[in-house]
């Protein structure tokens, strides 16, 4: 047994074929004079903005793009996702908010990082400076001869 929906129902589409005993060789929906007429006027529109003149190729062009892109629209437009639930969905897409791809910010900026012309020296390679508790001016701050692991014992013996 075979049961039939009743998609066959709203598949037939309104359908305008023009005025009576003149009707046009095309089959255009209702949905798409409703989107074409407003789509023809926004292309001569642009067409003017862009500087074209008004004439007959010019308004030619503008038809083929009117069908053009009212076919495109229509191409979305069903009986289960009608013309409201398509604009609406395309507002929302284009409000929605969007991933921002740069940073603001963060702990570290270029400003406060220090450029020096010469490298750093290990820790093991630089020469400490120290003040001995006794004497004055430049007796004061001596250089340590050598680096503490490298000291010999007789070093380490005498207290340097």
């Amino acid at each position: 047994m075979r049961i039939r929906t009743d998609d066959e129902v709203y598949r037939v589409d309104a359908v305008w074929l023009g005025p009576p005993k003149a009707t046009f060789p095309w089959r255009a929906r209702y949905v798409a004079w409703l989107i074409g007429i407003p789509v023809f006027l926004v292309v001569l529109t642009v067409e003017r903005w862009a500087g074209w003149g008004f004439g007959f190729f010019s308004t030619a062009w503008a038809f083929v793009a009117t069908i053009v892109i009212t076919k495109l629209i229509t191409a979305k437009i069903s009986h289960e996702r009608p013309l409201g639930a398509v604009v609406s969905m395309a507002a929302r897409e284009l409000s929605t908010p969007r991933e921002k791809t740069t940073g603001t910010g963060g702990a570290v900026t270029a400003s406060r990082v220090r450029v020096r012309t010469e490298r750093p020296l290990p820790k093991h390679k630089r020469r400490r400076r120290y003040q001995h508790h006794g004497g004055t001016g430049a007796q004061h701050v001596t250089a340590q001869g050598t680096p503490r692991a490298r000291r010999g014992r007789a070093a380490v013996r005498a207290g340097r």
